[in-house]
């Protein structure tokens, strides 16, 4: 692997959310904050070292601890002026690092992409580790976009498993949940509360028991059908 060193520039919902999902990715996770040195606990309770950099650095700091040649940067702060800027200051002094921006709308987009930034997302994708597999699946896509942007029936609900043994161990991802139920499961949550998208590699690892918790999306009358054969509804 060429990134071995993930730099997330960020202390904030999006940067939890980016750490929790590279975790399995990258060696070293090194998180860098605005303000002074702290620790962070994300939701899986693993504890990472949070360093403090200033807009103004000239990062020779992290030259020194650190092989930029091994790293990507993750830029997530939520003020875009000062994302732009941190990508900017990045990319002036590292010119072929990798970065990554979040970008709130098009403008700053556009904005972060001039200011050198390899790859910018949009905070809504920030929330879904599922975002780059599971939108190659066509059916996904599309209640995606119903949800989202136009007026549908469809609905979010919880199903506790109470009837694994339907599943002969497999795994979230192995089933066609569409094809076979007519709803699609987005994640699960498993023992510990541990929360996972089915696509995640966690979740692939994760064989159905009894207890866990789908969340599905779906018509009403076909998550009732679910919830009839596997369990019931969680309020």
């Amino acid at each position: 692997m060429k990134h071995k060193n993930a730099l997330v520039f960020g202390y904030n919902e999006y940067a939890f959310e980016i750490v929790k999902n590279i975790t399995s990715s990258y060696k070293n996770i090194h998180i860098f904050k605005l303000e002074e040195n702290t620790s962070v606990v994300d939701k899986k309770n693993t504890t990472y070292e949070v360093s403090s950099f200033d807009l103004t650095d000239n990062w020779d700091e992290i030259e020194e601890k650190i092989n930029i040649d091994e790293c990507v940067a993750f830029c997530t702060l939520e003020d875009m002026a000062e994302n732009i800027f941190l990508t900017i200051s990045l990319r002036d002094s590292f010119k072929d690092l990798s970065i990554i921006a979040l970008a709130k709308d098009k403008e700053s987009a556009t904005k972060l992409k001039l200011a050198g930034a390899s790859r910018v997302v949009p905070l809504t994708q920030t929330t879904a580790n599922v975002i780059v597999e599971m939108l190659e699946k066509p059916i996904v896509t599309e209640v995606l976009h119903s949800i989202l942007y136009e007026q549908s029936d469809l609905q979010i609900a919880q199903i506790k498993v109470e009837n694994y043994h339907l599943f002969k161990e497999k795994y979230p991802a192995e089933i066609d949940w569409s094809k076979e139920h007519g709803i699609i499961v987005v994640s699960v949550v498993g023992e510990n509360d541990f929360t996972e998208f089915i696509y995640s590699a966690k979740a692939k690892h994760h064989p159905i028991k009894n207890g866990d918790i789908f969340i599905v999306v779906g018509y009403e009358k076909d998550i009732i059908n679910f919830e009839k054969i596997i369990g019931s509804r969680c309020e």
